[in-house]
């Protein structure tokens, strides 16, 4: 009997350590995500956390000193302290950088990529220009409608002068 009540007994603990929640009892996990985080950004001024988490020996005895009057610190040494609260200062966090640069890059690249492209289909995918094109052409169908007098009413037939054989003024 006593076997089986401290067999029960450690059965229940490992049961509500393993569950990590247990009705406001036992252990409860914390995940990683509902941690805060650090950020530098200028929207938020004063993180959540300090930027150094772990301070060395030589931080710890600054950290001490800071307690003290603020005068007797180094220039260095409020430096170092301002980096164990932040990774970056206003004018780090606003330099640019220079990651437009490739951006351009890229786009003329894809740019004149393109062109070539473009004048490899001219060369050798399209055929040679339709004789409709040439200018000798479109004044012989110029020629052709006028004699048809197409759209006289409205149309370019409208500006002709045929007894003169020339464009009205």
């Amino acid at each position: 009997m006593l076997a089986t009540r401290a067999l029960s007994v450690l059965g229940k603990r490992a049961i509500s350590t393993s569950v990590c929640l247990r009705g406001g009892h036992g252990v409860a996990k914390v995940e990683p995500y509902t941690l805060p985080a650090y950020f530098d950004r200028t929207e938020n001024p004063l993180p959540d956390i300090q930027f150094v988490q772990e301070l060395s020996a030589e931080q710890k005895s600054l950290k001490e000193k800071e307690k003290g009057s603020w005068a007797s610190l180094s220039n260095d040494e409020k430096i170092a302290l301002y980096r164990i609260s932040f990774c970056k200062s206003y004018a780090e966090m606003h330099k640019g950088t220079g990651e437009w640069k490739s951006i351009v890059a890229g786009m003329l690249f894809f740019c004149g990529f393109t062109g070539f492209i473009v004048l490899w289909q001219r060369k050798f995918v399209y055929g040679d220009v339709p004789h409709t094109f040439a200018a000798e052409y479109k004044e012989k169908e110029l020629q052709r409608m006028l004699d048809m007098r197409i759209n006289p009413v409205e149309g370019f037939s409208s500006n002709w002068d045929y007894e003169n054989k020339q464009w009205k003024k």
